[in-house]
């Protein structure tokens, strides 16, 4: 059986590999086939785990738009036919909707659109068309002479990222992270639900709620008070309740317990957020405090300005970086993204 993913095309390379780092820490027994960028298909899914596969999808990703079933691979030719040969009756309760997707295709969307809707009632009964909210969507995703014929059942929160922006959380500050990089570089991190995720300089708890969001237990410390204490309003405010925060310093943390993941925004040398740390040796106490703090083979996502060179400093410090991005700010600034692994030889 086939999963069918809908991506952002707002970054060439993070939507793909949140998805690939989503599959390697849950274990999925898929093939992974890039049909073209923004349209990805998982293939040879066994039926046993096919609704867990797909529930965990719709409730972790960010840079993934839609998650459809695939019912029938077929061709702009065929398509009548093949959406005839369905039994619809089996996917569709009371009401449905069609909607087309193209990537590099010349079809017509209305038509399209409208063509299959009768198509489909030819087949059922007691079931209507209802383009606003219908019950069933039934996705139809073209690329050039190919149509996957989908439906969805597991519907992806995408208005969450729009609701949660830091401008709309009760405690707010300038510069926090946009919701759905944090919900990415957490998911970069390869971690687990009820595992837990350190975020050492919380700031206003953006990263830590997307954490929380997705079962994780959380931990979130800030040199400033009043980031620490905003960090839990704002992850009560989501609903998050298997948390705590401290108000420290970086290089006093000692963890009462091992972290399984490291994701964090550090402040790029901002004397009255770090103390008296400046520059770039920020990065590097951070990272030597933080190794002692990891469990082995744990993961850390961190963001960095594209001036700072991390290279050095992670094979100093026993650490070996996995995979990186290009994010562009703007003119003067480029944010990078660094997945990094805790090695065993230090």
């Amino acid at each position: 059986m086939e999963l069918l993913c809908i991506q952002s095309q707002e970054h060439p390379e993070l939507p793909l590999n949140e998805l690939k780092a989503v599959i390697e820490c849950e274990e999925m027994d898929v093939e992974i086939d890039v049909i073209t960028e923004g349209l990805v298909i998982l293939k040879h899914i066994s039926v046993h785990d096919l609704d867990q596969y797909y529930r965990i999808l719709t409730r972790r990703l960010g840079y993934t738009h839609e998650v459809h079933q695939v019912i029938k691979t077929s061709t702009v030719e065929n398509m009548d036919e093949d959406m005839l040969s369905i039994e619809w009756q089996e996917y569709i309760d009371e009401n449905f909707a069609v909607r087309v997707k193209r990537f590099n295709s010349e079809i017509n969307t209305v038509d399209v659109e409208r063509r299959a809707g009768s198509l489909i009632l030819q087949k059922t009964d007691n079931i209507k068309v209802k383009l606003k909210e219908p019950k069933t969507l039934v996705r139809l995703v073209s690329y050039d002479e190919t149509i996957y014929i989908a439906i969805e059942k597991y519907h992806l929160n995408k208005r969450h990222f729009e609701e949660i922006k830091p401008h709309k959380r009760p405690f707010f500050y300038p510069g926090s992270m946009n919701p759905k990089l944090a919900r990415c570089m957490v998911n970069l991190s390869r971690v687990k639900e009820n595992q837990l995720v350190l975020d050492p300089f919380c700031g206003t708890g953006g990263i830590l709620i997307e954490a929380g969001l997705i079962g994780c237990k959380v931990v979130g410390s800030d040199i400033n008070w009043k980031m620490k204490n905003g960090t839990a309003i704002n992850l009560e405010y989501c609903g998050i309740k298997d948390y705590r925060t401290f108000h420290l310093d970086v290089r006093e943390l000692k963890m009462y317990e091992k972290v399984a993941a490291v994701v964090t925004d550090p402040p790029y040398g901002i004397s009255t957020s770090t103390g008296d740390i400046e520059g770039d040796d920020i990065f590097k106490e951070f990272l030597n405090v933080i190794y002692d703090n990891m469990l082995d083979d744990a993961y850390l996502c961190m963001a960095s300005p594209h001036y700072v060179d991390l290279d050095p400093m992670i094979d100093e410090l026993g650490f070996e970086l996995v995979e990186q991005y290009s994010i562009k700010m703007h003119r003067s600034l480029t944010r990078i993204i660094s997945v990094i692994k805790k090695s065993k030889n230090r």
